[in-house]
């Protein structure tokens, strides 16, 4: 037969890790507005410590002439069904400690207001943007710092200008950024009449924003060389841009000194490179930058460029007004209801199930 004493250590090992347990599980799980009555989980283990010491001293002993009557007993119901009646009452008692603690679970929603900002980006698409002094040239490192400036500004409307001898709207704004991302990295050189009308680029950027009901309105407007194209001078269009309201932000990308640059394309449209002197009008990009409030910044390798657009980035975030609301809901009646019922369960079975001896 089962020692009783054995059975109470059983009991206090299963009662312990009960409460253990139920604690680990719920801690995170709910908050409790009475958090200091779960220290009452302790009673579990002692009352199996209580139990230990209880059938230490009390081992009834009964004398019996034969065991052959309890022979076909099985072995699993020997084990097992005695200590049962503690370990419902251990889970019942935790259960009921759990619900006097008042286990709480809180509901909560936010509302987000964006103050958006409205970028276009003009991009200098010329023959020179094919040089090789950033990797692998000047035009896909700028296309590729530039999308990733896109992905990381997901509130904010931005669109798309290029601009070569001529310029156009790429992309409107639009808050699709995959759509836009596409449409940029589509545009390629020799789209336009050759040349370089930094005053068009901006000035086409700006008619863009110019119905813009959004709090900043922001150019971020790319070359590598001088104006030498387009009706608008690009003082003139800083002018314009200044009037409603939109700041412009200058980046002249080029090396110092020469760089591997496209010389002549031949008919195949292949080019043919060579070493040339590196002009960017940094005196008119400052102007222009200055004017309108913006930045100029010179960018004469890849890394450059992209701590510019970091810079950017830093410089016109969006605005975002987090407001929080949460709610408490009690959790308590479902604990107390089954931890009361397995008490319950618990004292029918002793008295109606299990008939132990005193």
């Amino acid at each position: 037969m089962n020692n009783p004493r054995n059975i109470a250590i059983l009991n206090t090992f299963l009662g312990s890790a009960l409460a253990l347990a139920c604690w680990l599980i719920f801690k995170d799980k709910y908050t409790f507005a009475s958090g200091w009555v779960l220290w009452l989980l302790l009673l579990i283990p002692l009352l199996g410590l209580y139990e230990i010491f209880a059938n230490t001293r009390k081992n009834p002993e009964v004398f019996l002439s034969s065991f052959s009557q309890f022979k076909n007993l099985g072995s699993w119901w020997s084990q097992y069904a005695v200590p049962l009646p503690f370990v419902l009452r251990a889970i019942g008692l935790t259960l009921l400690i759990v619900a006097l603690a008042r286990p709480q679970s809180e509901l909560s929603w936010k509302n987000v207001t964006t103050e958006g900002i409205d970028v276009v980006m003009a991009m200098d698409f010329s023959a020179s943007m094919l040089a090789k002094d950033f990797e692998p040239n000047r035009l896909e490192a700028a296309k590729e710092v530039a999308v990733n400036f896109i992905r990381e500004r997901p509130n904010d409307r931005i669109g798309l200008v290029v601009y070569e001898g001529e310029s156009f709207t790429q992309c409107p704004l639009t808050t699709d950024h995959n759509v836009l991302i596409n449409l940029f990295k589509d545009v390629t050189t020799g789209m336009v009449e050759g040349g370089t009308a930094i005053g068009m680029g901006l000035a086409t950027s700006v008619n863009r924003l110019k119905e813009s009901d959004a709090k900043s309105k922001v150019v971020i407007l790319l070359t590598d060389g001088v104006n030498n194209q387009g009706a608008v001078s690009p003082l003139s269009a800083a002018e314009i841009a200044e009037s409603y309201g939109v700041r412009v932000y200058t980046i002249g990308v080029g090396s110092k000194g020469k760089a591997l640059s496209p010389t002549y394309i031949y008919p195949n449209g292949q080019y043919k490179y060579d070493y040339v002197d590196v002009k960017i009008d940094e005196e008119v990009l400052q102007e222009i930058a200055d004017l309108t409030g913006g930045d100029y910044f010179r960018a004469t390798d890849e890394n450059a460029l992209a701590e510019i657009f970091e810079e950017i980035d830093r410089l016109e975030k969006t605005k975002i007004n987090v407001t929080e609301h949460s709610q408490k809901s009690e959790e308590f009646f479902w604990f107390a209801l089954v931890g009361a019922g397995l008490l319950l369960f618990e004292f029918l079975y002793k008295e109606l199930i299990v008939n132990t001896l005193p």
